[in-house]
């Protein structure tokens, strides 16, 4: 097979400018080796990320962690300088998203304070491939209502994530999503989607929150896709302010949001996005449930 050689590449690419579209590529074997740690390297970062947040602490300070240990690791952060068509270079190395903010939010030095809720995207580009990963984290003691929100996005993450085998379908995808979603009365944002992601942020094929389950693009072995569930607790429409990067919901009321790298294998879906740590607990737990 071509997969694994700079000739299959060179094909690939030409045959995606030949038709005119974006193509879904499947990575080969080496290419989801370096998938994996480009998203463990990422999931580290996520998780120390998550343990700073608390009452006190600026996004600027979570961002000067990440970026830190991105280079570190000998990895660039992605987000630095990703400039889509018509627009200003993103500056900062994380997206740092509070309260109203959806997504897209630049880091600043206002303390975090109780009661918030701080939304952290990020992403990492290493050995040639990119990993990709969000949450949403309580700022100390958050209302019931928030609890909710955040619970009920990382829900409809894993329900997405349930659908990842070959021969399913995008839009079971986004149905997992937007059927549980809606459960809640949530409104699911439909102006940011998820992607295909490899050598690339963003690949094909886009991944929305909502939509009818059997339809779009069939998945299958070697698809590698970001799932990200955004929901907000009042209407799905947002804004842009004026710094023209940070969304925000129209209505000004919270929103949450959750994301993962995940693979399509043969067996099933292969979250990338996992320290070595998480992915030891995981394995541990399959091997419980298999012996029980």
């Amino acid at each position: 097979m071509f997969g694994d050689s700079k000739i299959g590449g060179f094909i690939s690419e030409a045959r995606r400018i030949l038709l005119g579209k974006r193509m879904i590529i499947a990575k080969s074997r080496k290419d989801l080796d370096r998938m994996r740690e480009a998203g463990e390297l990422i999931a580290e970062v996520r998780e120390t990320l998550r343990k700073m947040v608390k009452p006190g602490i600026t996004t600027l300070e979570l961002n000067t962690v990440a970026e830190k240990m991105m280079r570190d690791a000998g990895a660039v952060p992605t987000f630095i300088g990703y400039k889509p068509h018509g627009m200003i270079p993103f500056p900062f190395a994380i997206c740092a998203s509070v309260n109203e903010a959806v997504v897209h939010g630049f880091s600043n030095d206002t303390p975090l304070k109780e009661g918030d809720i701080c939304s952290l995207d990020m992403a990492v580009t290493y050995n040639g491939f990119v990993g990709d990963t969000a949450i949403t984290v309580p700022v100390g003691e958050v209302s019931e209502e928030i609890k909710q929100l955040i619970r009920v996005t990382e829900e409809c993450l894993d329900l997405a994530i349930l659908q990842c085998y070959p021969n399913k379908r995008v839009g079971d995808i986004a149905w997992a999503v937007q059927s549980h979603a809606e459960k809640h009365g949530y409104g699911i944002v439909r102006d940011y989607t998820g992607h295909g992601i490899g050598r690339s942020m963003h690949e094909a094929p886009q991944i929305p929150n909502y939509g009818r389950p059997g339809t779009k693009e069939k998945l299958r072995p070697g698809y590698c896709i970001a799932i990200e569930p955004m929901l907000n607790l009042g209407t799905h429409e947002t804004k842009t302010l004026d710094d023209k990067w940070t969304v925000t919901t129209f209505d000004g009321k919270p929103s949450a949001h959750a994301e993962h790298t995940v693979a399509i294998t043969a067996e099933g879906p292969e979250i990338l996005t996992l320290t070595k740590e998480q992915k030891a607990r995981l394995k541990q737990g399959k091997v419980e449930t298999t012996a029980a």
